[in-house]
C-alpha cells in the first residue's frame, strides 16, 4: 500500500534523520517499522514567520518495495539514416528538439554558432579577464545556451505547455541529482549543468544525430515560400526539409536577416533594469529573521519581489543567492550583466535582476522607424550606454542602492563578485526615465516590503537586459511561420519561452510539428 500525506517539520526536527518515519507513522496512526519506504515528492520551505517550517509532500510504502526505476522511459532510436530535420541553435530548445526528434525516428542535424562546454570556457574567461567578447562563444552563445553557465534554474509558470515532470526526468536520466524532481524551486548549479549538457550531446550522437559546433547560420534560400537550404558562414549550402530555429534570445543577426528578407517579425514586449547585489547574510536575516549566520540547515535565501509603478510591473528577475554576477554581453561594444549560482549557492553574494515591464505599443515610439526591431534597437542603445559609462570596457556602471534613488553619484561602491570590475557612475541620471524613475520608487517599495533590503551595502549595476526576446517570430498552430512554411520559430528566440524548462518543453513541441507535417 502507498499512502500520500503532507508532512510539516520544525527546523530543529529537520536535523533528525528518522523525522520523515516518524512523522508518517504518528500521521497515518501507524507503526513505524510496517513503513518499508518513503519517497519525498515535493519539498518547501515556508519562513514566513519566525518558526520556519519545511514542508514535505511524501508518499509513504507500508509493507511495500519503493520502485527502484522512473516511471519515465526515452525510447531512443538509431536515427542515422533516419530522415533530417534540421535545428539552428543547441540551447534548451534545440536540445530537447533534438533529442524529441530521436525518440520519434528522425535524425536532428543540429547547427550552433558556438562552441561546446569545454571550449566555451576559455572565452569565458577571456570577457572577465581580458574584457574580450568572441561574438559566436560567451555566456550566451554556445552548447547548451544561456543556461548553461546562468545557474540553471528550472522553476517554470508554464505547467500547460508540455509535460514539466518529463523534462526534469529527462535531465535527472542524463545525470541532474534527483532533488530537482523534489525542490519547489529546483536548479542544477552553474558547476553541474555543463556535465548534463555534455551528457545530452553524447545521447544524441551516440543515436546516429549530427551536431556541428562553430557553424553559423548566415542565410536562408527560400523558394516558393519554403527554406530549401541554409548558407553557413564558410559559404557552404545545406538542403533542408524542415527547420526548427532555436537561436535564443540574443541571436541579433538572425533577426535581422529574416528581416532584411521581408520576413514577418513582431515587436514585443520585454523588460530591462539593473541588477542588485547584497550581501547574502543580508537576504538570509531578512527572510529567515535571525541574526549572524543562518541556520546550516537551510540554504541561501533568495526572494522575489514584484510592485507596480506607473502602469509598469517592476519585478525581481532571475533571483541567484550565494551566487555571483557575470559578463553577458555578446559583442564587443556592449555592457550586459546577468547572475548565476553554483549548486551548493555558497558564494557570499545575493543578486538579482530588477527590472522593468517595457510596452512595446506603448513605451517606443521613438523608436518607431525600426518597425519590429524597435525594441532591439532600444536594448542595444541602453547596452552601449552602459558599456560607456564603464570605461568602454566589461567593467560595468554601479552605484550604491541608496544613493541611485536619492540620485546622487557614489564616492564608493560595495565590494563586489563582478569580475571585470564597477566603476561608479550616475545610473540615476544615465537610465532613461521609462525605466530610471521606475526603479528608483520601485526600489523604495521593496525596502517597505523587506525590512533591510533598502540598504547601502546593496550595488546595483548596469544593465540587465537580456531578460526576454525583444523580438517575436510569429507562427500559426502548426507552430510554423505563416509565411514559410517549413520555418518552426522556437523557444526564447521566437518569444515562446521564458527559461529552460519553457524552452525545453517548447523544443518538443517543434520538433513533434516539424515531424507531422512531413508525415
Amino acid at each position: 500500500m502507498v499512502k500520500e500525506i503532507q508532512l510539516r517539520i520544525s527546523l530543529k526536527d529537520e536535523a533528525r534523520n528518522d523525522i520523515l518515519i516518524i512523522k508518517s507513522a504518528y500521521t497515518l496512526d501507524i507503526d513505524k517499522e510496517d513503513i518499508t519506504g518513503i519517497k519525498v515528492l515535493r519539498k518547501s520551505i515556508d519562513a514566513r514567520k519566525p518558526k520556519i517550517i519545511f514542508n514535505y509532500k511524501v508518499a509513504v510504502y507500508i509493507r511495500e518495495k519503493l520502485p527502484e526505476t522512473s516511471a519515465y522511459k526515452f525510447d531512443y532510436k538509431d536515427v542515422s539514416k533516419a530522415k533530417p530535420i534540421h535545428i539552428v541553435g543547441f540551447g534548451p530548445a534545440g536540445m530537447y528538439s533534438a533529442l524529441r526528434c530521436i525518440e520519434l525516428g528522425y535524425k536532428p542535424i543540429v547547427l550552433e554558432r558556438g562552441k561546446n562546454v569545454q571550449d566555451r570556457r576559455r572565452d569565458l574567461k577571456a570577457i572577465n579577464q581580458d574584457h574580450f567578447v568572441n561574438e559566436d562563444s560567451n555566456y550566451c552563445f554556445g552548447e547548451g545556451g544561456a543556461g548553461t553557465y546562468s545557474d540553471g534554474k528550472l522553476y517554470t509558470r508554464s505547467l500547460k505547455r508540455g509535460d514539466v515532470r518529463r523534462i526534469f526526468e529527462n535531465l535527472v536520466f542524463h545525470g541532474a541529482t534527483d532533488q530537482i524532481l523534489v525542490d519547489a524551486h529546483p536548479h542544477i548549479g552553474t558547476n553541474k549543468l555543463p556535465k548534463v549538457v555534455q551528457n545530452i550531446r553524447e545521447t544524441i550522437l551516440n543515436y546516429g544525430g549530427e551536431i556541428h559546433f562553430e557553424t553559423r547560420v548566415v542565410d536562408f534560400i527560400i523558394k516558393a515560400n519554403k527554406i530549401q537550404a541554409i548558407q553557413l558562414q564558410n559559404g557552404e549550402e545545406l538542403a533542408v526539409n524542415s527547420v526548427i530555429l532555436a537561436t535564443g534570445h540574443s541571436a541579433r543577426d538572425i533577426f535581422y536577416l529574416l528581416h532584411k528578407k521581408k520576413i514577418a517579425l513582431e515587436a514585443k514586449s520585454f523588460a530591462m533594469g539593473v541588477r542588485v547585489e547584497h550581501p547574502q547574510h543580508i537576504i538570509d536575516s531578512i527572510q529567515y529573521h535571525c541574526s549572524g549566520k543562518r541556520n546550516e540547515l537551510l540554504p541561501a535565501a533568495s526572494y522575489s519581489l514584484v510592485n507596480q509603478v506607473n502602469d509598469r510591473g517592476v519585478y525581481s528577475f532571475c533571483m541567484c543567492p550565494g551566487g555571483f554576477i557575470v559578463p553577458a554581453a555578446t559583442a564587443n561594444g556592449e555592457v550586459v550583466v546577468n547572475g548565476m549560482s553554483p549548486s551548493k549557492r555558497n558564494n557570499l553574494y545575493a543578486n538579482s535582476g530588477i527590472v522593468v515591464e517595457i510596452n512595446a505599443d506603448a513605451d517606443l515610439y521613438k523608436y518607431e522607424q525600426f518597425g519590429p526591431l524597435k525594441g532591439l534597437e532600444y536594448q542595444k542603445n541602453l547596452e552601449k550606454l552602459a558599456f560607456t559609462a564603464g570605461g568602454r570596457s566589461q567593467v560595468a556602471p554601479a552605484q550604491r542602492l541608496t544613493d541611485f534613488v536619492e540620485g546622487k553619484l557614489s564616492n564608493d561602491l560595495n565590494a563586489s563578485s563582478y569580475q571585470p570590475g564597477l566603476k561608479s557612475a550616475p545610473l540615476h541620471s544615465l537610465l532613461p526615465k521609462l525605466i530610471g524613475s521606475r526603479l528608483r520608487k520601485g526600489f523604495q517599495a521593496f525596502g517597505q516590503k523587506m525590512t533591510g533590503y533598502y540598504t547601502a551595502e546593496a550595488n546595483i549595476v548596469g544593465v540587465e537586459s537580456r531578460t526576454s526576446s525583444p523580438v517575436c517570430i510569429p507562427r500559426n498552430e502548426q507552430l510554423e511561420h505563416p509565411e514559410v512554411s517549413n520555418l518552426f520559430p522556437c523557444g526564447e528566440g521566437g518569444g515562446y519561452a521564458g527559461g529552460i524548462v519553457s524552452a525545453a518543453m517548447d523544443g518538443e513541441r517543434c520538433a513533434e510539428a516539424a515531424i507531422n507535417i512531413r508525415k
